[in-house]
């Protein structure tokens, strides 16, 4: 199997790097527009399997041809390119799959193209970081369990396990991607009906062993493709969990505008964009550096079974690898994607079209392949006799 990463940028590393373990890629070309920097890091691997790609993604002709080097592509550029890199796949004929970027309908784009995309015999997989992505395929496969499915409730946050005053939080991906997901408005199902509700909200307790009590709150994009594909459930909800006190901080700064992108200001005779000074002072303030991240997740999927209400937990706590450096971040979402990827290129993953993750990748093996990248993702269940619901 051959495989283009499009991007070099950490996560699109990440995701090589998991690649060249696997006995069934055959060649990785890994694509970015800084192409020095591509090949500095191509040459520690040490290796003749991955190749250093010039990619420049606004150029459609360039575009194609990298894209053309493999049967599966692997999108690990900013989501805004998603819709392009998917109507490429479709014209050149190679499956692809990307990171996600539910912000302004992008994955909607995307998978309007399905039926392009099965005629065409062709699989592309949309939102496949980890949320959205982790929790679409966990909360697909606890649904699979259930004869119906009335509750879907999920958390996921990336924090640092040594948090550091004032805001207790490291960027561990695109500030810009932060900022999206704290203004746009979270889509949710409450008593059966679909409706949007301001992000930074609804904040609740949410405990973790380590870690102890922390804060989980509403934020744009987590749901994705969810409320389409399970319509009919009573709850659906996505929250982001952060340390005590966070979602207040952040709500400050959206108040003042901080994070509104038509907000601009003239200084000294230059017009400025106040979010783009906001988000650089931030990157430097959040940069993790050698500290240590964690990624906690927990999908609870409920529901009927039979004659009892029955819910399934999926919990992970995934840590920075020491070894490798990889933050836990990464670790969550290279893995994903490339686990994902590999389940197309070896036959694993053989329906076509354009699928939301939770429709098409199989929960099991999919758990089995994260474990062996020391991704552990633990189920439990319960059950209790229905009264009425």
């Amino acid at each position: 199997m051959k495989v283009v990463v499009l991007g070099a940028g950490l996560m699109g590393r990440e995701i090589a790097r998991d690649l060249l373990a696997s006995e069934n890629v055959e060649k990785v070309f890994l694509a970015d527009l800084n192409i020095k920097a591509t090949k500095d890091f191509v040459d520690t691997l040490n290796t003749d399997k991955i190749e250093a790609v010039e990619l420049n993604a606004e150029d459609d002709q360039n575009l194609r041809t990298v894209m053309s080097k493999g049967e599966v592509s692997i999108n690990a550029l900013f989501y805004s390119f998603n819709e392009k890199v998917a109507r490429t796949a479709l014209e050149i004929g190679v499956h692809s799959v990307d990171l996600g970027g539910h912000i302004g309908e992008v994955t909607d784009k995307v998978l309007a193209l399905s039926d392009e995309a099965n005629s065409k015999g062709l699989t592309l997989i949309p939102d496949l970081g980890v949320a959205p992505g982790m929790i679409n395929i966990l909360t697909g496969y606890g649904a699979s369990k259930l004869d119906k499915v009335e509750s879907i409730k999920l958390y996921v946050g990336g924090i640092p396990t040594k948090p550091v005053p004032p805001l207790n939080y490291s960027a561990v991906f695109s500030l810009e991607g932060v900022m999206d997901h704290y203004t746009e408005p979270s889509k949710v199902i409450q008593q059966g009906e679909l409706k949007e509700v301001p992000s930074l909200s609804g904040i609740e307790s949410i405990y973790f062993s380590e870690f102890g009590m922390l804060e989980a709150f509403y934020t744009s994009g987590g749901t994705s493709t969810l409320p389409k594909t399970f319509p009919n459930v009573k709850t659906l909800e996505y929250k982001t969990i952060r340390y005590k006190g966070h979602a207040e901080k952040f709500q400050l700064l959206a108040d003042l505008g901080l994070f509104d992108k038509q907000n601009v200001v003239d200084v000294d005779g230059s017009t400025v964009k106040v979010r783009n000074v906001v988000r650089e002072v931030l990157k430097k303030k959040l940069a993790l550096g050698d500290e240590q991240d964690a990624v906690l997740l927990r999908v609870i999927v409920a529901g009927q079974k039979s004659e009892e209400v029955v819910s399934y937990e999926y919990e992970m706590v995934v840590r920075r690898d020491e070894a490798s450096h990889m933050t836990a971040m990464a670790r969550a979402t290279a893995c994903t994607i490339s686990a994902v990827a590999q389940m197309i290129g070896n036959g694993h993953i053989t329906k076509r079209g354009v699928l939301p993750p939770e429709t098409v990748v199989p929960g099991d093996r999919y758990i089995e392949e994260m474990a062996k990248r020391g991704v552990i993702i633990k189920e439990t269940s319960h059950r209790s006799t229905i009264v009425k619901w």
